[in-house]
């Protein structure tokens, strides 16, 4: 299956740049769409020298979430459950990725598409942008999305979220915890590329560190989490890079 139909790959000198292609669809994910995506995440997990991976799309909406259309076209039980596995399996590989992935939003970002915004490290978001879990409007819970959400801003501005299927602002996403920074729409490029410039300025074996090391504590207790920084911060140390960088800033 070419993926090229379904999401734009992009390659530059640190950085790869994934953007959904389905602006007709309002970019909604697919099976073929999260297929696509997942193989890239695949793909780029294997390279040593990618420092961040951005995701963006082309159209009005960033993202609609999943492709109802599709969904209505295979109603049975075996079939959504093999959907949303595969939409769960595609969210953690962004989790799981070594590097961090920043998610720039132009347009709206429903249920699934909100998803894949709070599964993202970071969010850079247009100042027009508008997040929503709507499928409460449906009649059907966005238990899904609920659970990157829930890991991305506060447990009761999420269940609002999810119970009332409204949409918020960028800016109101910006002060929940879900959207890092907001940019007007025709400075939105410009944004992003000053964080990536940012992250791939930095060392790799500090960015894998880091992010390994920041998901793994999340859920531990707070002796545990320690020792598990501590064991991190040991391994950072030990690498020659880090070494080297300490060594020039203390001769400085």
């Amino acid at each position: 299956m070419p993926t090229q139909d379904y999401l734009l790959i992009e390659h530059h000198d640190k950085y790869i740049t994934l953007t959904l292609n389905r602006p007709d669809s309002f970019n909604a994910l697919s099976e073929e769409m999260m297929l696509a995506i997942q193989h890239a995440l695949h793909d780029i997990a294997a390279r040593d020298d990618i420092s961040c991976v951005v995701i963006k799309a082309n159209g009005k909406a960033f993202c609609a979430g999943h492709d109802l259309k599709q969904m209505r076209a295979n109603v049975n039980d075996s079939y959504y459950q093999k959907l949303f596995s595969q939409c769960s399996k595609m969210m953690q590989s962004i989790i799981n990725l070594p590097i961090p992935v920043i998610a720039e939003v132009q347009g709206v970002a429903t249920a699934a598409g909100c998803q894949l915004v709070a599964s993202c490290d970071l969010v850079v978001a247009a100042e027009k942008a508008r997040f929503a879990v709507s499928g409460i409007n449906l009649g059907l819970f966005c238990s899904t999305p609920a659970v990157a959400l829930s890991r991305s801003i506060g447990p009761k501005h999420a269940m609002e979220m999810l119970l009332t299927g409204e949409f918020i602002s960028a800016a109101d996403a910006k002060d929940k915890g879900l959207v890092n920074r907001l940019a007007a729409a025709e400075d939105l490029s410009a944004t992003t590329q000053q964080l990536v410039d940012t992250i791939c300025g930095k060392l790799p074996v500090a960015l894998k560190t880091g992010k390994a090391m920041f998901y793994e504590q999340l859920g531990q207790s707070l002796p545990d989490a320690y020792n598990t920084a501590c064991e991190y911060m040991v391994n950072n140390l030990m690498d020659d890079d880090t070494q080297a960088g300490i060594a020039k800033f203390v001769d400085k």
